[in-house]
């Protein structure tokens, strides 16, 4: 389940032609199933995706047969897309899931679309779930039939496709991020839950209490809020009640609700500021609003996360040993837990409120990452490139390199970055705690590198060379 509704694995239901489908939905499938999106007007949430004319609306309509990767979050809507794709149109749609299809399934899949087309029969819709879980050999299989649309590919991904997906295959498909519901989404799908016929049909009534808990618990997730609805309703019914309060949807899942103080503000208010208290070197307000969130019962491995991407958003090369800190805290929540780690989490957020602060880290992979989206990834020079394999040689791979621990100093000339990107210097320390020694060596290293000086030979004599060697030890 990645959505609203079941996908088949290969040889269940659909057209038996092929080698899936989808379920029609039956009358005792849980909630979550029952109300997904009959149509795009009923999908919350993407209204950015949704405008007249975008590629989903295209998608689903049938207008164009073009090929979509959709990726985002769990329980955002991507499967519920491939079910309206697959209902709204006169097309022939087959879903497979990558946990169990296989390079044989999806040849199958071509083999009967290829069949069709030659007979002019109707165009075929290939639906991949989880498409981050093919093998390279298996996203491989589909290149050719996405190339010349034997198929049009729709798949899903929870997973970054650039970093999953083949770049082959995302060349030939159009690529739609969903975004994490909001909680005015989730509130708006679990009202329609309560009143909608498919749903609960207004057997029960949902307390503005009990709502916001199970909006809360669903962290974006609106399936995981109708699962939870289901269950609070269920647990009210059965004690003759028809009105959900916070009591049975608390007792319903054995989660506490989360109460920051009385006046109610919301959770990311409370981890809002502590970040921020930490970012402002506020030890004291940090550990307040740390002591809020435990004693709210809050989950002790989402704080270790914020702490570990604080550390290096927020600390970077200003205090290396805070990600150190920051990780191992994590650690100490699985293997401790509450209520003894809560001296482990405090220690971190100390740690990181009295730190050092540098922000360059996360601005020099932001800008690296704009100069690639823009375009700028020039080939890999042929010195660098791999030379192990047999005929490497022969397409000059790793001819000219110089290995840098031939040079005492541990460093050489040597142009790494690709054409057209010599002279960028995306990475740019402050002069706070420990960056400022990396800040006083970086300048040195790029000249060598570079070749606006020459390293010259004999013993290290300069901060730049000895932390390079020290680094090769």
């Amino acid at each position: 389940m990645d959505g609203l509704f079941e996908v088949h694995p290969p040889g269940g239901g659909g057209d038996p032609a092929l080698p899936g489908g989808f379920d029609d939905v039956a009358a005792d499938a849980p909630l979550a199933v029952r109300m997904r999106p009959r149509t795009l007007d009923e999908l919350v949430g993407q209204e950015r995706l949704l405008v007249p004319g975008s590629p989903l609306r295209q998608l689903v309509s049938g207008d164009s047969p073009m090929s979509v990767i959709l990726s985002g979050p769990p329980g955002c809507g991507k499967t519920t897309v491939a079910h309206l794709a697959a209902a709204a149109t006169d097309r022939r749609f087959v879903a497979l899931s990558a946990l169990n299809a296989g390079v044989k399934d999806v040849r199958a899949v071509i083999d009967v679309a290829r069949r069709e087309r030659r007979r002019g029969g109707p165009s075929t819709v290939l639906f991949i779930d989880e498409v981050h879980r093919f093998s390279k050999t298996q996203q491989d299989s589909l290149l050719a039939a996405v190339e010349d649309r034997t198929v049009s590919l729709l798949a899903a991904t929870t997973e970054n496709p650039f970093f999953s997906v083949i770049k082959p295959l995302m060349s030939r498909c159009v690529h739609l991020t969903l975004q994490p519901l909001t909680d005015d989404d989730v509130r708006t799908l679990v009202r329609r839950a309560v009143t909608d016929a498919r749903g609960l049909d207004g057997a029960i009534s949902l307390a503005p209490e009990a709502e916001a808990h199970l909006v809360h618990l669903a962290s974006g997730d609106v399936r995981k809020a109708l699962t939870a609805l289901e269950a609070a309703a269920g647990a009210a019914l059965a004690q003759g009640s028809s009105v959900v309060d916070l009591e049975t949807a608390e007792q319903a899942f054995d989660v506490a609700a989360l109460r920051y103080d009385r006046d109610g503000d919301e959770h990311y208010d409370v981890v809002s500021a502590f970040i921020k208290s930490i970012r402002g070197s506020d030890v004291d307000a940090a550990l307040h609003y740390l002591a809020r969130m435990i004693v709210a019962g809050e989950d002790a491995r989402f704080i270790a996360r914020r702490l570990i991407v604080h550390a290096s958003e927020d600390i970077g090369m200003a205090d290396p040993t805070a990600l150190q800190t920051a990780t191992a805290a994590a650690h100490a929540v699985e293997f401790v837990g509450l209520p003894e780690v809560q001296i482990i989490l405090a220690q971190a957020v100390i740690h990181l409120a009295l730190a050092p602060k540098s922000n360059a880290v996360v601005a020099a992979i932001g800008a690296a990452m704009t100069d690639v989206r823009a375009g700028h990834g020039g080939a890999v020079p042929a010195h660098l490139r791999d030379s192990h394999y047999s005929g490497a040689s022969s397409l000059g791979h790793g001819k000219g390199y110089k290995y840098p621990h031939d040079d005492p100093r541990g460093v050489v000339q040597q142009r790494y970055a690709p054409k057209g990107l010599d002279d960028r210097e995306y990475y740019r320390p402050t002069g706070h705690g420990a960056e400022r020694a990396v800040a006083e060596r970086l300048p040195k290293l790029r000249r060598i590198v570079r070749g606006t000086i020459e390293p010259a030979p004999g013993p290290a004599s300069d901060g730049a060379t000895s932390m390079v060697e020290e680094r090769h030890r």
